[in-house]
């Protein structure tokens, strides 16, 4: 299980540059959600707040429509506040506070709910759902973004490699330790209540510089939890192992790896309409 203790000031700020991945594939996710003028929406998991930002700025509009940010993070939440004073972005408004636990707002209360890049962290899928079930108002939608079970990243499968060579023969902890299938995800959001309105798979391309910036992207990705449930030791001869085969894999244009998502959209059915 990953924890949320080993964030630093520099993870938080390395993300914040460094997000640009996250940041892109999100703006697809909304735009799968129809996020128009005039909505309420909660970013679970928001991170340093850009993908909130973007929303709040850009698709609902100042006047009516708003963005509620939650990230259990309390250094993320300090950039992401500073981003919504620096913009000066009045309807975006970030707290601490965890995906398994909104308490903090009321019954059918959003338009919107999403997870980008988030879903995957979570061990225990259910109260995540119960939870944004909750908070959305009837045909409210619900987003998210999950890396695939079923086609691991080009990252993950390189990690796997070293980890057998290394006789590691487990997931490590900050590799998206929580993936799902396509199936699996159905029947998440089915059992949840959720009539579901598409599941697809989408690949993107990632270009890295070199080597270093592969590991800094996972270091800072998983908030400070990469490769940490090994001994130290255990930790840097992985580590040397990784930067290896990356090395590798270099190119005239960098380090080409391919990273394969699912993007879901699920809706809240109205009290007594059949599905």
């Amino acid at each position: 299980m990953p924890s949320l203790k080993l964030d630093t000031r520099e993870l938080a700020e390395q993300y914040d540059v460094i997000s640009d991945k996250q940041f892109e594939h999100g703006k697809l996710l909304l735009a799968d959600l129809r996020v128009t003028s005039g909505l309420r929406v909660l970013d679970v998991g928001c991170g340093t707040g850009r993908l909130g930002e973007y929303a709040a700025s850009e698709l609902v509009g100042e006047q009516h429509g708003e963005v509620v940010g939650v990230e259990p993070l309390a250094l993320r939440v300090d950039i992401a506040r500073q981003r919504v004073l620096t913009n000066r972005t009045a309807n975006h408004h970030v707290h601490i506070g965890r995906a398994e636990n909104l308490s903090q707002f009321e019954d059918a209360s959003f338009d919107i709910v999403y997870l980008n890049s988030v879903y995957h962290w979570l061990a225990d899928k259910r109260p995540v759902l119960a939870e944004a079930f909750r908070v959305l108002k009837p045909t409210g939608r619900l987003g998210i973004s999950v890396a695939s079970k079923d086609r691991p990243h080009d990252i993950q499968r390189v990690l796997q490699d070293v980890l057998v060579e290394h006789a590691l023969y487990r997931d490590a902890t900050g590799a998206t330790p929580h993936r799902v299938g396509f199936s699996e995800l159905g029947s998440q959001l089915e059992g949840a209540g959720f009539l579901i309105d598409q599941i697809i798979l989408r690949s993107f391309a990632d270009v890295f510089p070199n080597a270093e910036a592969v590991l800094d992207f996972n270091s800072a990705s998983s908030f400070g939890n990469y490769l940490t449930d090994y001994t130290p030791d255990t930790r840097e001869r992985v580590l040397a192992s990784l930067r290896q085969r990356f090395t590798a894999l270099q190119t005239a244009e960098g380090i080409v790896a391919c990273r394969h998502l699912l993007f879901a959209v699920a809706s809240k059915p109205v009290a007594g309409k059949p599905a």
